[in-house]
């Protein structure tokens, strides 16, 4: 069977769909991203037209599918100590001054791969040695949750690790894993991973935090959704925890309870 084009409705279609699961909004260029990722579902399924998946998909009967159709379209880039100034405060501003008994308990909201909330429990493990502390990571992608929590990555991911970190935390692969690091097992056990799709209200049970990752995710939502997302976090930050966001983004105008206290990082009123 031959690949299928998508016509500009049948775009609209899907632009429709993933904005209403998961509040992506998905530009027209984002039309060759669209049909190379989705091909090989209609392929498997043996469809000519995305008009019939998208019948699939819309009918409500398949939710594996639209799963799988969500961790297709929001699979993004990451990498251990992306955008360093951000651990550097961390370090500097928060986890050198903390002096609470309490568990110290961080989210990274957009985990992806799990390269941020394993750089996390790094940071936390170095700097909070004789206090208690967690990290929680969430994705709406399904597959990435998978390999964030297996800890396992390729030895080329790893150039922002510092070396006393790398030696401290990460096992070398040998023989068949050659090439490769795997997160130490005890720095694993102390994240875990949720699947969360932050524009739906996140429940209870996730507890509160000191310092809410949410980096590099809120370029693909509209203001609508950014503040829907924002809004949906922040009953889970404590009141003076840090909310902190990637550098290509801003909350401006959203009119939220939080204070910027350095470009890309906010305090909880």
């Amino acid at each position: 069977m031959s690949d299928s084009a998508i016509t500009d409705q049948e775009f609209a279609l899907f632009q429709r769909l993933i904005y209403k699961i998961a509040g992506i909004s998905l530009s027209d260029v984002k039309k060759v991203l669209l049909v190379g990722r989705l091909q090989k579902r209609l392929r498997h399924y043996q469809f000519s037209t995305f008009s019939q998946y998208y019948r699939m998909l819309a009918s409500g009967n398949n939710p594996d599918e639209l799963q799988m159709m969500v961790d297709l379209l929001t699979t993004n880039e990451t990498y251990f100590f992306r955008e360093p100034k951000h651990f550097d405060f961390l370090r500097d501003e928060i986890l050198l001054k903390w002096r609470s008994p309490t568990t110290f308990r961080i989210w990274s909201a957009a985990s992806s791969t799990g390269e941020e909330p394993y750089t996390l429990a790094m940071m936390l493990a170095e700097y909070l040695p004789n206090s208690p502390w967690e990290v929680v990571g969430s994705d709406i992608s399904t597959q990435v949750l998978e390999k964030a929590r297996r800890g396992h990555y390729p030895m080329n991911r790893v150039e922002g690790i510092p070396p006393k970190f790398l030696s401290k935390y990460c096992l070398k692969g040998v023989r068949s894993h050659a090439d490769t690091l795997l997160v130490s097992p005890d720095l694993r056990k102390k994240v875990s991973f949720e699947h969360v799709n932050l524009t739906l209200p996140v429940d209870k049970s996730m507890g509160r935090f000191e310092v809410i990752f949410l980096r590099n995710v809120m370029i693909y939502f509209d203001m609508d959704t950014k503040r829907k997302v924002v809004n949906n976090l922040l009953p889970h930050l404590i009141p003076g925890g840090h909310f902190i966001i990637g550098h290509s983004e801003t909350l401006n105008g959203l009119d939220v309870p939080l204070t910027a206290v350095r470009p890309t990082i906010y305090r909880k009123a």
